[in-house]
């Protein structure tokens, strides 16, 4: 690729990006009320979106050996734990992940 040719896909990637955040606000302006699908998107797609990310995370387990699914059993049990007691999901989603890496790289070696 060429050193212009690099900048034109920048360019253009930052422009439908920039459109695809103002576009929402350019249609629905402060004078009109949001749709009702709309609003009921809002309210379930982030709960769809997290049940797709635990399929996609648990989709490789393999149940051959214990160290196939022993570690992703635990972590999975601390972000249920952890989410249910903080009620919040950054912290649980950390606190899984970095339990995951420590049980696969340290315990199940």
């Amino acid at each position: 690729m060429t050193d212009l040719h690099t900048w034109y896909v920048i360019a253009v990637i930052a422009l439908v990006t920039a459109t695809l955040r103002f576009l929402p606000f350019m249609v629905f302006n402060g004078s009109s009320k949001t749709p009702g699908m709309i609003e009921k998107l809002g309210k379930v797609l982030p709960y769809a979106i997290m049940g797709m990310l635990v399929v996609y995370c648990l989709k490789g387990v393999s149940f051959t050996s214990m160290d196939g699914f022993l570690p992703t059993l635990i972590a999975c049990l601390v972000v249920g734990i952890l989410y249910v007691w903080k009620r919040n999901t950054l912290i649980s989603i950390v606190a899984g992940t970095v339990c995951y890496m420590v049980l696969v790289q340290v315990v199940f070696v």
